[in-house]
């Protein structure tokens, strides 16, 4: 029976769902993280009559035919990129992006990866990273004797030096943008990586036309629901459970048939 299979695909395809959903809530806290959502699609169908096939030699066509789907399959897991809730944190290093774009961070590979995540630090050497110790680019030093650090909505950085009136321009933060940015690759630790899908990166200076502005002493929390994520959690649990009714009515239905003498 058919149906066995179908609903089975079903339930697999619900569990993935609840998996997508689960990873939602479990980083709901997570600083710059994005819901994903998981998409579905049917399977492949079989024709027990085809659709526009001739029915008769006086050339009457089907109308409708008869298929039969095969059941469901996992499609994509979009990221979902609205923008979070900007949270005041007063700490002079973190940093928001209002709008669109990423932060660029080199990795101990020479890499390039982007994030959302802008609680940024300095190393010993004055250079700011992020948590992990990765070099935000372009790689800003701050002088070991400033007072104050200043960062503007466009990126510029500005240390306040004993005995100078004017802060020193010590370099500006670049954001940059996708054409795609669903078809970015996460690689955890709040990082993404561009892939042929994303596109090339397009760095500018936020506030650039297309490119969001930093704010200084915000950090962007998750764009999680929490109320959302629940309510999608039950009704994949009820999903699941119709399937696996499913599969114990076929059950039934072939016991019958073993019964018959």
């Amino acid at each position: 029976m058919r149906s066995l299979h179908i609903a089975g695909t079903g339930m697999m395809a619900q569990q993935t769902n609840v998996e997508v959903i689960s990873n939602n809530i479990a980083n709901m806290s997570t600083t710059g993280y994005k819901r994903r959502r998981a998409e579905f699609q049917d399977l492949i169908y079989q024709n027990l009559r085809r659709v526009g096939s001739q029915s008769a030699d006086t050339g009457s066509v089907l109308p409708s035919g008869a298929q039969i789907g095969l059941g469901v399959k996992t499609g994509a897991v979009y990221r979902i990129s609205e923008q979070g809730s900007l949270s005041q944190t007063e700490n002079r290093f973190d940093l928001a992006i209002r709008g669109n774009g990423y932060f660029q961070v080199t990795l101990p590979s020479g890499e390039t990866a982007y994030t959302r995540d802008g609680t940024f630090a300095l190393s010993p050497e004055g250079v700011m990273v992020t948590a992990d110790g990765f070099v935000v680019q372009p790689g800003i030093t701050i002088p070991a004797a400033a007072r104050d650090v200043t960062i503007n909505s466009s990126g510029e950085v500005f240390a306040k030096l004993d005995g100078q009136v004017a802060p020193q321009n010590v370099g500006q933060i670049q954001l940059a943008i996708f054409a795609n940015e669903t078809g970015l690759e996460a690689i955890g630790d709040n990082l993404l990586m561009a892939t042929p899908g994303s596109g090339a990166a397009q760095a500018a200076a936020p506030g650039s036309p297309g490119y969001g502005q930093v704010l200084q002493g915000f950090v962007e929390t998750s764009n999680v629901n929490v109320v959302q994520e629940i309510t999608n959690l039950i009704t994949a649990q009820r999903a699941y459970e119709m399937n696996s009714r499913v599969i114990s009515a076929s059950d039934e239905m072939l016991s019958t048939l073993t019964r018959l003498r």
